[in-house]
């Protein structure tokens, strides 16, 4: 068992820990049948209910344990995020933002093989070469095209003094619509840049199964028994994602798939995901 830091908050009347402590014993339920359940490791559910933030993952990932801890124990999981938020030490935040890693790494909770290696399918990476072997293709038809098409400008010399006139009235009238037209194309590009750090998580369910999906604000974007469908979610990574029965579902960050047989333990995946 994990003992809390003497730098944190202990469990005082009141805090998001002790609450959680209380609510679990009230149920009598031990700590091993919550982690059986929610698929995280005891010992992070013991550093949550002792508030040992030392103990636990970078703040994203023990935020999704606390917010699922609550709701497994039929809590208000806002409040609990919030409380969780107010006692989270400034320097390990700091510290959370240095320590991201690379695209698709799944931390938290399942232990997996450390001599897995990525799997690359043959099958895209040549359907990749075709499409840029093609892409070149396509590229130089359009060079020889415009190059054949192309002919020299007939140059006007001797122009007569009123059609250099006129010519001067053109260019000018030209070039206040093109300044106005710039002007109002400024405009419309200004737009708020909110969802550039936004990304898209598509959930395909092919048989009724329960699905939890947090993003790292805490949006709960996808939550229990889900129909069959193609589900199209936008959030904020890392995703928390829990999955009752990974043989009906399936999916694709960005429009990569995400295999689910890596971080499932029998039939049952929780795990959190960033591109």
């Amino acid at each position: 068992m994990t003992n809390p830091s003497p730098n944190h908050q202990s469990n005082a009347q009141g805090s998001f820990g002790a609450i959680l402590q209380q609510a679990r014993k009230s149920k009598q339920i031990s700590l091993k049948e919550v982690a059986g359940e929610l698929f995280i490791l005891e010992r992070h559910l013991q550093a949550l209910e002792n508030e040992d933030f030392a103990a636990l993952p970078q703040v994203t990932f023990a935020r999704g344990f606390a917010i699922n801890y609550a709701k497994f124990l039929d809590l208000d999981p806002i409040k609990v995020a919030t409380s969780f938020d107010a006692a989270y030490p400034n320097e390990l935040k700091a510290q959370s933002v240095n320590n991201i890693d690379t695209p698709l790494r799944p931390m938290g909770t399942l232990q997996r093989d450390s001599h897995s290696r990525i799997r690359f399918n043959p099958l895209l990476i040549l359907a990749v070469i075709g499409l840029i072997i093609l892409a070149v293709f396509l590229f130089r038809m359009v060079s020889n095209a415009s190059q054949d098409n192309s002919e020299p400008l007939a140059v006007i010399e001797d122009l007569s003094a009123s059609e250099q006139a006129q010519g001067a009235a053109i260019n000018k009238f030209d070039s206040a619509n093109l300044n106005s037209v710039g002007a109002s194309g400024s405009a419309l590009n200004l737009g708020d840049g909110n969802d550039a750090s936004k990304v898209a998580l598509e959930v395909t369910i092919t048989d009724n199964t329960k699905v939890d999906i947090t993003d790292a604000t805490g949006s709960s974007l996808m939550s229990g028994s889900q129909a069959n469908g193609n589900y199209k979610l936008l959030g904020t990574p890392p995703f928390n994602i829990q999955i009752d029965n990974t043989d009906n579902v399936s999916l694709l960050l960005n429009q990569e798939s995400v295999a689910l047989n890596d971080y499932a333990a029998g039939k049952q995946a929780n795990f959190a995901l960033s591109p």
